[in-house]
């Protein structure tokens, strides 16, 4: 059988979206160090966290912001952050800057698991890119890089939008 190969400009860019969503799915290819599904679902949330950390001007992450950031119920939130703190990986602590306010902070263990997530993901990219030229792996890492870029500034520019109203 023959799959269908988008051949217009237009079929191409319909095909995107499906596209990433099938990303999203083949994300626990079988190479080196396998990760779980459900510490998969896991580092959603740890990645929230690391990603505040690791900004320029470093936030401090609650419930509340997973939950914003992940565009879920806050019980959905809470749920997914009391799983990670069961499984060890987050911790919550007092802010520093409001201590009537809870924040959280990656544990040891969690960030352990990011590392070995990064490492999956370099895996599995070196894997499904296998047969391509490094040039071609070099251009989709910096397309990627760029696509994700303009998605955090569109959902910046909507959040200011959203506090001004």
């Amino acid at each position: 059988m023959t799959k269908h190969r988008p051949g217009t400009a237009d079929e191409l860019l319909n095909a995107v979206g499906p596209a990433f969503g099938k990303l999203r799915r083949s994300s626990l290819l079988d190479v080196e160090n396998p990760i779980s599904q459900k510490d998969l679902s896991r580092t959603l949330v740890l990645n929230i966290v690391l990603e505040a950390e690791q900004a320029a001007e470093a936030r401090e992450i609650t419930v509340g912001a997973v939950a914003e950031h992940l565009s879920v119920d806050p019980s959905v939130a809470s749920r997914m952050v009391s799983d990670s703190i069961g499984a060890g990986y987050l911790v919550r602590t007092a802010s520093q800057q409001d201590g009537r306010r809870t924040i959280l902070h990656l544990s040891p263990e969690g960030r352990e698991l990011m590392a070995r997530f990064r490492r999956h993901q370099r895996s599995a990219f070196e894997y499904v890119t296998a047969d391509w030229s490094e040039d071609e792996r070099l251009e989709f890492a910096r397309l990627m890089l760029k696509y994700v870029a303009a998605q955090d500034a569109l959902r910046r520019r909507s959040d200011d939008e959203d506090t001004a109203r």
